[in-house]
């Protein structure tokens, strides 16, 4: 059977063997193994918008807030995202990084947000960048300009707890 895509220009989600894969650092951080993954990876709780059912997805932070209290994850699977969809109905969550639990509020950023973040994030890890532009099919030439572009069609998340001063 093929697999349906959410957007004709986003890249697949996981399914078989993949999709566990996928999951299964869910299951480390259920185990009490989150700390295994440093500051790298969060464990984001959700609410489902139409079921009510708490929901936990695995995402990579792109950046720490300089006071330790916010992080930014992307959606790379873009708006559609179940977890993204969630947050946009219910933005006060919970997230667990390491071993440490958090209670946020979802900050959705604008694209000019996104293309700077996704700037930053390329400087600092310059051949996932390339890979991760790849996988979502985004045009990006590699430079400065060519990131930023790329991520401007990027949703980008802000996960601030509270007290924590936006940037």
């Amino acid at each position: 059977m093929p697999h349906r895509q959410t957007a004709p220009d986003r890249p697949r989600l996981p399914a078989g063997w993949r999709r566990l894969l996928a999951r299964l650092p869910i299951l480390l951080f259920r185990c009490g193994l989150g700390w295994v993954f440093g500051k790298r990876l969060l464990l984001l709780h959700h609410t489902g918008r139409v079921t009510g059912l708490d929901r936990r997805v695995v995402l990579e932070v792109v950046e720490c807030g300089p006071d330790g209290g916010s992080w930014t994850v992307a959606s790379g699977f873009g708006p559609k995202a179940a977890w993204y969809r969630n947050l946009r109905a219910d933005p006060k969550t919970l997230i667990e990084v390491g071993t440490r639990r958090h209670a946020v509020t979802a900050h959705f950023l604008t694209p000019d947000e996104g293309a700077e973040i996704m700037a930053r994030y390329a400087r600092r890890h310059p051949r996932t960048a390339r890979r991760l532009c790849a996988l979502m099919g985004l045009p990006s030439d590699g430079t400065a300009a060519g990131f930023r572009e790329a991520g401007r069609a990027i949703p980008f998340v802000r996960l601030d707890a509270p007290g924590t001063r936006p940037p």
